[in-house]
């Protein structure tokens, strides 16, 4: 009899592990934070539009007011124009305004991304190259072209 107890432990230990494995591979598969319905048309018109030219970065690196300048003229995109349809635009902000962060009362809308706090929040004391460029995310981020920015190279391993 106690060796049949044992036997129903072990193998409930067992299942527990499996479930806990099996069930950790699942969320793997998954971003940390799904995106919600709502939002993943603008997501995919986002990348569509601006990884053609260069990076997307994520929203959350800059400030919705930045956002909102650059969604507002995209005729005047850092010396290019870029020909955005209106029902694009809309799709593209609510993501935008969604996932972006505000900026404090006195803080200057910044137009780059070394002069946003929240980039530099993400990028305490990592020397940063110069200049830097949407195009030099891909040294520290070799997935950034796939919107990946959580995966580092070897060097920040």
């Amino acid at each position: 009899m106690l060796s049949s107890l044992k036997k129903i432990n072990i193998l409930s230990i067992l299942a527990i592990i499996f479930f806990c494995l099996v069930a950790g591979w699942q969320l793997s598969a998954w971003s940390l934070e799904p995106i919600p319905e709502r939002f993943q048309a603008g997501r995919e018109t986002y990348l569509e539009s601006c990884s053609s030219c260069h990076i997307a970065i994520p929203p959350e690196v800059m400030p919705t007011e930045t956002w909102r300048k650059i969604l507002e003229k995209p005729q005047n995109h850092y010396g290019t124009s870029v020909n955005l349809v209106s029902l694009n635009q809309i799709l593209i902000w609510q993501y935008m305004k969604y996932y972006s962060r505000p900026l404090n009362q006195d803080e200057q809308v910044p137009q780059h991304l070394d002069e946003s706090r929240y980039f530099k929040a993400l990028h305490p004391a990592i020397p940063l190259p110069e200049p830097l460029t949407l195009k030099t995310c891909i040294i520290c981020h070799p997935s950034a072209n796939s919107f990946d920015f959580r995966d580092l190279s070897n060097q920040w391993q």
